[in-house]
C-alpha cells in the first residue's frame, strides 16, 4: 500500500529558503534518509510557502491567489510517498524524518499512486485540499465520476504529469509527532486545517504561469482547492 507524508513545521527563515547554506544541509539530511529508505517511491522539498499559488473555481474559471490555503502556524515543506506494508512499516518510516520531532507529519493512505523519472527543478507539487466533511469514499459513485474528471485531466496534461494519486478519508489519516523520543499519534488530520488534502499530482511546467495553467485544470469539488508550490531539488 502507498501512503503520502506531508512534512509540516515553522519555517524558520535560511533552512527554508532554498539556495542557503541551511537549506542545502536540510537538503542533505533528506538525501541520506531516502538512500537508505527503501520504502520512499517518491518525495520532494517545496519552496517556502510565501510562494505558494492557491487556486479555486468560481463555476467561471479559476481563481489565482498568492499564498498557502490557510493561516496555520505549520506548514507543509515537503512529502514523501511510501510504499509500504501497512501502517506501522510506514510510521517506522516518518519516525526517522527530521520534521516529526519539530513540527509533525500528515500519514495518509492512498487509494493509487503513479510516479516516473526523478524530480528536476521544473517540478511543481499540486495538493489537493477539500473543505473538511467534504472528502468522497472511494468506489462510490461520486468518486467514479471525478475519477472520470481525473482521467480527462491526465489525457490533457499528458506527459506533462509526473506522479499523483489518490487519498483515504480523513477519517484513515494519521497525524504523527515525536516528544521525549516518544511517537505521538493522532487520528485524523492537522486540527487546525480546515482544508484537508485529498489528494495530490506531481507537475512538470518551465515557469510559475505554465504550471498555474496547468494546475487550473485539475478538478475540484465546489469549495476545494489546488496549493500549487515548486519542488526544490537542491
Amino acid at each position: 500500500m502507498y501512503y503520502l507524508a506531508l512534512l509540516a513545521a515553522e519555517e524558520n527563515g535560511p533552512e527554508s529558503t532554498p539556495g542557503t547554506d541551511e537549506h542545502r544541509a536540510s537538503m542533505q539530511r533528506h538525501q541520506e534518509f531516502w538512500t537508505k529508505a527503501q520504502e520512499a517511491v517518491a518525495g520532494g522539498g517545496l519552496y517556502p510557502s510565501s510562494e505558494t499559488v492557491t487556486i479555486r473555481h468560481n463555476g467561471e474559471g479559476a481563481v489565482v491567489t498568492d499564498g498557502p490555503f490557510g493561516d496555520a502556524a505549520e506548514t507543509v515543506g515537503g512529502y514523501y510517498v511510501f510504499g509500504a506494508a501497512d501502517l506501522d512499516a510506514a510510521l517506522s518510516m516518518v519516525r526517522q524524518l527530521p520534521e516529526v520531532a519539530t513540527g509533525h507529519v500528515e500519514l495518509w493512505p492512498m487509494v493509487d499512486w503513479s510516479s516516473k523519472d526523478e524530480p528536476i527543478d521544473t517540478w511543481w507539487a499540486a495538493l489537493i485540499r477539500e473543505p473538511r466533511g467534504e472528502a468522497v469514499e472511494p468506489g462510490s459513485t461520486d468518486w467514479e465520476a471525478g475519477m472520470v474528471e481525473h482521467q480527462r485531466f491526465g489525457e490533457i496534461a499528458g506527459d506533462r504529469v509526473k506522479g499523483g494519486g489518490a487519498l483515504y478519508p480523513p477519517t484513515s489519516a494519521t497525524t504523527v509527532r515525536l516528544r521525549g523520543g516518544e511517537l505521538q499519534l493522532s487520528n485524523g488530520p492537522f486540527t487546525e486545517a480546515d482544508e484537508i488534502a485529498n489528494g495530490i499530482y506531481v507537475l512538470s511546467a518551465p515557469d510559475r504561469d505554465a504550471a498555474v495553467a496547468l494546475a487550473s485544470q485539475i478538478p475540484l469539488g465546489p469549495r476545494g482547492c489546488v496549493e500549487l508550490r515548486q519542488i526544490a531539488v537542491g
